[in-house]
């Protein structure tokens, strides 16, 4: 499979709903139903307020989105979509941890579509992430990405990306 990853544009802004959607309702799905249900229902409006957010995020933080789509169309930027990728700079001073551990780039969304999952899709929007913040930012050092506990897949797929596990949140009821 071939894809071309550029900026994100105006004209993805309903694909980006969709995915983004999608993404809602397959966490909400793998969801670990010993804990109670913490996602909303992925619906347009919800789904709005989220991007609404994240547009904010990736401003303050010299922050991007990126898309995949497949090269097929007449010009860049017309073929099918196949993934996406967000990501911004996080400054969290914190007294007892090095410098460069507080202040990293943060990979907040990513997202494949199904019949593109398993083609490195995921890693090479990654690295194509990476690359974004190394340019503007040479100082960072760390790319950081929280993922479900329930998502095997992807913690596999992140893993395969060099990815290591640093922090595990654990919770549990009151």
């Amino acid at each position: 499979m071939n894809w071309t990853i550029r900026p994100y544009r105006s004209e993805d802004a309903d694909w980006l709903l969709g995915a983004e959607i999608a993404l809602q309702e397959h966490e909400i799905a793998i969801h670990d139903p010993r804990l109670a249900q913490s996602r909303l229902p992925g619906l347009p409006s919800y789904t709005r307020d989220y991007l609404d957010m994240l547009w904010e995020v990736l401003d303050r933080g010299q922050g991007v989105m990126l898309i995949a789509e497949e090269p097929t169309g007449p010009r860049l930027g017309t073929g099918p979509r196949l993934g996406l990728v967000a990501g911004s700079i996080v400054d969290e001073p914190w007294p007892l941890e090095t410098a460069d551990s507080t202040r990293f780039a943060y990979v907040s969304d990513i997202f494949v579509v199904p019949e593109a999952r398993g083609s490195g899709l995921a890693q090479a929007l990654l690295d194509a992430l990476a690359a974004h913040f190394r340019a503007i930012e040479p100082s960072l050092t760390r790319l950081r990405i929280n993922v479900l506990a329930a998502n095997a897949v992807a913690r596999g797929a992140y893993e395969k990306a060099g990815f290591i596990p640093y922090e595990v949140t654990y919770e549990r009821k009151l």
